[in-house]
Formats: C-alpha cells, sequence, structure tokens
C-alpha cells in the first residue's frame, strides 16, 4: 500500500535490544520457584525468537515444568546488560525445529555450523530448539548471573 506506515508490534519493539546481541540471558524457573540465568544465542525474526541448547541441559528440564521465561540483553559471560522481558518458551519439532535452526545458523554461522555440532558430538547428544512468544515488560532490570567461581568468592568473605 502506498503511504501506509508500517508500525512495529509491542512485541517487536520489546526484542528491538536483543535483536543485534551476541548472548542473551535466559532465566529459566525451577520447581522451588527460584530462578537459574544462562546466557544463549538468540535468534529474532519479527514477534518471534529463537534459542537452541543440548538435550540433556537443565534448560530443557526446566521447561518441561515452566514454560514462562524471562530475557535481558546481556555479555557473552551473562552479564546482563538491559531490561528484563517475559517469555513463553515452546520446544519446536519437524520442520518448525529445521527452520529455527536455519535461522540460528544465518546469524551465529561459525558457532552453528561449528562448534554446536562439535559440541553435541561431544556430549552424545543432540540439539532441542525453541520459539519465544507472548513477550511483555518486566519492570525490573536484570540482575547478574553469578557464576561457581563468582559464588564461591561471594561465600568466602
Amino acid at each position: 500500500m502506498a503511504g501506509a506506515t508500517m508500525e512495529k508490534t509491542d512485541a517487536e519493539a520489546l526484542l528491538e535490544p536483543l535483536r543485534q546481541q551476541w548472548a542473551v540471558l535466559l532465566k529459566t524457573r525451577k520447581r522451588d520457584g527460584s530462578w537459574v540465568a544462562t546466557p544463549v544465542n538468540l535468534a529474532v525474526e519479527g514477534d518471534r525468537a529463537y534459542f537452541s541448547t543440548p538435550a540433556g541441559s537443565g534448560k530443557v528440564k526446566r521447561l518441561r515444568n515452566f514454560e514462562a521465561v524471562e530475557l535481558a540483553p546481556c555479555t557473552p559471560f551473562g552479564k546482563p546488560t538491559g531490561v528484563l522481558v517475559t517469555a513463553r518458551a515452546r520446544r519446536l519439532e519437524g520442520e518448525e525445529a529445521a527452520a529455527a535452526r536455519a535461522r540460528m545458523v544465518r546469524k551465529y554461522p561459525f558457532v552453528h555450523r561449528l562448534l554446536v555440532p562439535l559440541e553435541l558430538r561431544l556430549k552424545r547428544t543432540h540439539e532441542v530448539r525453541y520459539e519465544l512468544d507472548s513477550f511483555r515488560p518486566l519492570a525490573k532490570k536484570a540482575a547478574p548471573c553469578i557464576g561457581a567461581s563468582q559464588l564461591a568468592a561471594t561465600l568466602a568473605r
């Protein structure tokens, strides 16, 4: 249509800070109600986002129980650099999973063509892919992801 303006949906606006990020902090909920934060690669297309993880990872187990997740832009080491967004994760199968893999390869060619297949082969597992949708803003800034070494140093004080 001539003269028509294309406005971004609310979800697309929330995803904009995540679109160009190399890593995004993905927080998944455990059965006891606490959250576990992990940096992941994220491919964004339209109002949806996609990520993958090895099948034996804790994320897969947690997402089986709770589909709600929180996301924030972060450094490759998991230090949050932006505001949290909530979303819903859905496990993909078949053609949907293949399309999600193609999106990941397009955004992260070296990582998802070479490193991820090597990791999966060494771990003797396969990859599980997820689609994220139903994005909503969360009013708080993301808390830093604390690694095991940082936690041990903090507890030693």
